[in-house]
């Protein structure tokens, strides 16, 4: 049962509840000497009261005021003030009216456009650096830690656990098993010395996820969770969405490096590289975006059955491919494991040169391929201008489990309708033979 919210802390006179965590809860509140609405903190009371914890959770409390209140940066929260009135300890913040966090865009059927992934990682990884540089190490990088306000811009917040370098102190800092396990580096893990690149490694994790929506580490176990962070490399990025640039590939897969050495060394080295990733991107006029991707798949029978969620899952996995008229898409005799949906246009089946059907939108070809990756019976030529959506199992293994039975059941329901209509064909063929 949560406690009533309080009329004022301090000077602070309290409007309402906004967020609530481990460390304390989150009031929208009104500084009358500035005449400025402001977030303010609230320790929880029973953690503070703890006879074995309470000391030390009341340190960390103020650790976040003492290590965010040395950084002035614009993607990092500002510290006002902070303090204790009772058994109430308190800091004040600046409010970021509207904002929520990056959680949000980190499911497979709410993400956000290559650009704006980029954009966001690269004002983090700057804000790192500043941080790094003046001697903070945040430990707890993670989507639900970065807040992202009503313009898209973003402001790291959660210092709670962040270690300051002093000058008498070395580079690193064996520091223990803090943080959230899901973003921790190798040497997080292992409880071994921790560098500012631990938080680079983290910014690697939240980057992919960003991009496909999966986290690079799923486990269904802690121990299992652990083995994969300090031994496995994670799957590609293309595994589960298929439009993403090799130069993403390899900046994430240098972020997450499980030795120090091979990883980024400062943030601004993966700043950087997130700057040039744009003069990688293709981004042609015509292109389809998703708006329009998800309009086409709505239109298709192949997908009547499926909700939204499962449809963005396949938009995000498939291959859109466009042909031109006489163009060859499938030759007959080539191994293929891919099975395709036409979303406009037409095309024509050979079968040793001589025509035996044809094909127009949301009819589907290539699926025995798919099935058993098998020499392909026949070839197929675009008979016009053509658009197709080009799916392999292999991407189709990443869908969530939901979406990979609901895809297999129509599949198979389609798989038996060719069958039986390429039976009714022949035997057509035959009689007029």
């Amino acid at each position: 049962m949560s406690s009533p919210i309080p009329e004022k802390i301090g000077k602070y006179k309290i409007q309402k509840q906004v967020g609530r965590g481990s460390m304390g809860v989150v009031y929208q509140s009104y500084d009358p000497f500035i005449e400025k609405d402001v977030a303010i903190k609230v320790a929880l009371v029973e953690s503070l009261r703890d006879r074995e914890s309470g000391e030390q959770y009341r340190k960390m409390f103020f650790n976040e005021a003492h290590t965010a209140g040395l950084l002035k940066h614009p993607n990092i929260v500002k510290i006002i003030d902070a303090g204790a009135e009772g058994e109430d300890c308190y800091i004040v913040m600046e409010l970021v009216e509207e904002g929520e966090t990056l959680k949000q865009y980190c499911q497979p059927d709410n993400l956000l456009p290559l650009e704006q992934v980029i954009e966001i990682i690269f004002k983090c990884a700057k804000a790192l650096d500043y941080a790094h540089r003046q001697g903070v190490v945040h430990r707890d990088i993670k989507p639900t830690n970065i807040l992202i306000t009503k313009d898209m811009d973003i402001k790291i917040a959660d210092f709670s656990i962040a270690h300051v370098v002093t000058s008498d102190t070395t580079h690193t800092m064996p520091m223990g098993f803090v943080g959230s396990p899901r973003y921790m580096s190798p040497e997080q893990v292992q409880e071994d010395n921790i560098t500012t690149q631990t938080d680079l490694f983290s910014l690697g994790i939240v980057m992919y996820e960003l991009l496909t929506g999966r986290h690079p580490f799923m486990a269904d176990s802690f121990s299992r969770l652990i083995n994969m962070i300090i031994n496995e490399k994670p799957p590609l990025m293309r595994t589960y969405r298929a439009d993403i640039p090799e130069i993403l590939e390899k900046i994430v897969h240098h972020a997450l490096q499980k030795s120090k050495e091979q990883r980024y060394k400062m943030g601004l080295n993966m700043a950087a590289d997130l700057s040039l990733s744009f003069d990688y991107l293709e981004k042609p006029e015509q292109d389809i975006d998703a708006e329009e991707k998800m309009g086409i798949v709505r239109s298709l029978e192949f997908f009547s059955e499926f909700n939204e969620s499962e449809m963005w899952e396949i938009i995000r996995a498939c291959i859109w491919q466009e042909f031109e008229q006489g163009t060859e898409i499938i030759v007959e005799g080539e191994i293929d494991d891919a099975f395709y949906i036409i979303s406009s246009g037409s095309v024509e089946v050979f079968k040793s040169n001589q025509v035996i059907g044809l094909l127009q939108k949301g009819d589907c070809f290539g699926e025995m391929g798919y099935l058993a990756k098998t020499k392909r019976s026949a070839s197929i030529i675009a008979q016009n201008y053509v658009q197709l959506m080009k799916i392999n199992s292999t991407l189709i293994d990443q869908l969530s489990v939901e979406a990979q039975l609901h895809f297999s059941r129509v599949f198979l329901k389609t798989l038996v309708k060719r069958l039986s209509d390429t039976t009714a064909m022949y035997a057509s063929t035959e009689n007029q033979e």
